[in-house]
């Protein structure tokens, strides 16, 4: 996993997010020299995770403007892990990840929340907020129902419709549209973490909630899904 300064994570996390906005793919012209994002696309796309964006700063531009920094680390990190492969029970990039192990990673490492083991847990986790369908932002917890049972399978919304996630037994993290039929009919619902100015996220001894990265983290005897 690459691990990069502070001071370079917004320019990057923009152009992460920018790379899974693209919905086009687009031919470099012949002759033409290879720009960063190129790269970058390139390298994504011969794998299988994500299709490849013209080199448009309009795209990084619009990410700017829909991500603060708080999210723009949070969804940075999530990106890191595109590749890894998922393995339930799995909370890191070395074991593999289950959908809710990641998230609950990413959410640690990068903005220092630690959040309950299990998906379902996620989703009634005090001090999350509900987010109507057509006001996500990057960085959201999106849940689905794959399980025929509700919250079963968590994933980190990054725009424009798509989120990331650990997806299944033999899958890699990848980035996928919520648009497509498959996902759009399972949808359960989206959380919020509020981000640090706007308030603290404390423990209450009735649940299992959210918790700053000091505190105690819920138990990890069930692991997610």
């Amino acid at each position: 996993m690459i691990r990069l300064p502070r001071s370079l994570r917004p320019p990057l996390a923009s152009l992460c997010l920018a790379l899974c906005l693209a919905g086009t793919n687009v031919q470099a012209e012949p002759g033409a020299t290879d720009s960063a994002p190129d790269s970058v696309a390139r390298f994504l796309a011969e794998r299988g995770l994500i299709e490849p964006i013209p080199a448009d700063s309009s795209f990084a531009q619009q990410v700017r403007e829909r991500a603060a920094d708080w999210t723009s680390d949070l969804v940075l990190s999530a990106m890191n892990f595109l590749g890894v492969r998922y393995r339930r029970g799995g909370e890191t990039a070395e074991q593999g990840f289950d959908c809710s192990g990641f998230t609950r990673h990413v959410f640690e490492a990068s903005v220092g929340l630690v959040l309950p083991r299990r998906s379902n847990e996620q989703a009634k986790a005090p001090g999350l907020l509900n987010v109507n369908r057509d006001e996500l932002k990057p960085g959201d917890l999106v849940f689905f129902n794959t399980l025929r049972t509700a919250f079963s399978h968590v994933g980190i919304y990054v725009g424009d419709g798509k989120f990331i996630h650990a997806p299944r037994t033999g899958g890699k993290v990848r980035v996928e549209d919520m648009r497509v039929a498959y996902w759009s009919k399972r949808y359960d619902g989206a959380r919020r973490a509020p981000q640090p100015a706007e308030t603290a996220v404390t423990a209450s001894p009735a649940s299992t909630p959210a918790v700053a990265a000091t505190a105690l983290a819920s138990p990890l005897a069930s692991p997610g899904h």
